[in-house]
């Protein structure tokens, strides 16, 4: 079987993965179309709002598909074709279990954010540590999807990088501080064009790739092999960098993303029945695993080899370059531009979405009603200040370890999901698996890293094992202690 088929094989796994697993997932949980949802229960006009599935379905993905799939995946591919497995099953028995779980579970609990319902299962003292956790990831993801986006701008506009961040700051404020459905639930749309054209125009033009001989001139299809290498089970790094547990580190948005837990409740809170939560968790998931699959295949396939892509984001070379050059090269000047704008739209999508949580999470903090705009404001203004401070500082080290902290964050959801569901006597291993592999490669490159600890493979590794254990253990004890009041009604 050729590449081509391999692609075509990828795409038909991710769906079919929705329609089937997706429903295995539903069974598991029982979502209730008769129970009173938060948006419905506590409708506040600015946070608890109902809105049509269609667009929490657009808010959601805009909200997680921030550059990860993009980035995240051409990066990943410099491992080989590996990457392609890790996104396509990952996205299913990881990323789907993770991101509808984690949704529904926070339906249940009035729209709790995610340090919420950590400390609900996982116990007190990881609430407040997750809650200082994902305070802190949240500012930092609203930061850099500010800059980078800049970055990207300046060039293509005249105008310089900090004139940019200012006005991608002030788009953030007033979605932070305005009620949910003035800016996201209308402007997300919009940017949903321009990134449902980015990514059917790349897949258009590797579906047509095998016909190239034959297409009209002015549509310009490369004549190009689809996936030309297909060694799924070796590490091709040029550097030779670990393929375990490193690319799964690389690859986070697009497979299993711990940031995802910290958007649902947004959308949570918005959702008219508990039947949607499928559609808009599970099915933003799988789409951005989508996405994620067509930039991986489409470098692969227009650098031929992670050894020529290597070259192409070596020496400070950003992946935003690579990204530029295939749609250029594929999809013309003026089609570069739309692939462009799509990328930087993702990102600025979803730091308003951090910045927003933001708010909310240190509002559950200090118990403070949002519907008044004085105490929304009130948030705000402080948490923009220390943004806009952070902006300016050189974070390029730190940013490094954020791969590492998400997938810690989507370790520890998945535990406190298995113990949601062990408690409510149901199939804990469905999200005890995933979390029990995450966490072996959040603790081998912990533990292995030249960045972190440095230790040695193999010994690095019986450690990991051995912690995973330990958790796995602590976790079956946490989920027999659970009282009844601790439990989901």
């Amino acid at each position: 079987m050729n590449g081509y088929c391999y692609f075509i094989l990828g795409m038909l796994v991710l769906a079919a993965g929705y329609f089937t697993y997706g429903r295995v997932l539903e069974r598991i949980f029982q979502p209730d179309s008769e129970r009173r949802t938060p948006a419905v229960a506590y409708t506040d006009g600015v946070d608890y709002v109902v809105m049509p599935r269609w667009r929490i379905f657009l808010i959601q993905l805009l909200n997680i598909a921030g550059l990860g799939p993009i980035f995240g995946a051409v990066m990943g591919v410099l491992y080989g074709p590996a990457a392609l497995l890790w996104i396509v099953f990952g996205c299913i028995f990881g990323g789907m279990v993770h991101d509808y779980f984690s949704g529904m579970i926070s339906l249940r609990h009035k729209g709790e954010n995610l340090p919420e319902i950590l400390g609900r299962y996982l116990g007190s003292q990881a609430q407040w540590i997750s809650r200082a956790a994902c305070i802190v990831f949240s500012v930092l993801v609203g930061v850099v999807f500010a800059v980078g986006p800049a970055a990207i701008l300046a060039p293509m506009t005249g105008w310089n990088v900090s004139t940019w961040v200012w006005i991608i700051f002030g788009y953030y404020f007033l979605a932070t501080i305005l009620p949910i459905q003035a800016i996201m639930g209308r402007v997300y749309p919009l940017f949903s064009v321009a990134l449902i054209i980015m990514v059917a125009g790349i897949l258009g033009v590797m579906l047509l790739m095998p016909f190239a001989e034959s297409m009209p001139y002015w549509m310009h299809i490369p004549r190009m092999e689809v996936l030309p290498d297909m060694d799924f089970f070796h590490n091709l790094h040029p550097a030779d960098f670990p393929l375990f547990p490193v690319m799964f580190i690389t690859i986070a948005c697009g497979a299993v993303s711990g940031f995802h837990a910290t958007q649902s409740p947004l959308m949570a809170r918005c959702l008219k029945t508990e039947k949607e939560g499928l559609p808009v968790f599970g099915g933003a998931m799988i789409t951005e695993g989508v996405i994620a699959f067509i930039w991986a295949a489409a470098a692969l396939t227009f650098y031929g080899s992670p050894e020529a892509l290597g070259i192409a984001t070596a020496n400070g070379k950003a992946p935003a370059l690579a990204i530029q050059m295939i749609s250029e090269s594929w999809m013309g000047h003026a089609g570069s531009i739309l692939v462009m704008i799509g990328v930087v739209i993702l990102p600025i999508s979803t730091g308003d979405g951090a910045l927003r949580v933001t708010r909310l999470m240190i509002a559950d903090c200090f118990k403070l009603n949002q519907e008044q705009l004085s105490r929304r404001l009130m948030i705000a203004i402080p948490l923009f200040a220390v943004a806009i401070a952070v902006s300016s500082m050189d974070y390029n080290i730190i940013w490094q370890y954020f791969g590492w902290a998400n997938q810690l964050l989507a370790a520890s959801t998945l535990w406190a999901v298995s113990i949601y569901l062990r408690s409510k006597t149901r199939c804990c291993w469905i999200a005890a698996v995933p979390a029990a592999f995450l966490s072996l490669v959040v603790f081998q490159y912990l533990f292995s890293s030249p960045e972190m600890c440095g230790f040695g493979y193999e010994a690095s590794l019986i450690a990991s094992v051995v912690a995973v254990v330990v958790i796995g253990v602590l976790c079956l004890f946490r989920s027999s202690g659970l009282r009844e009041s601790e439990e989901i009604a």
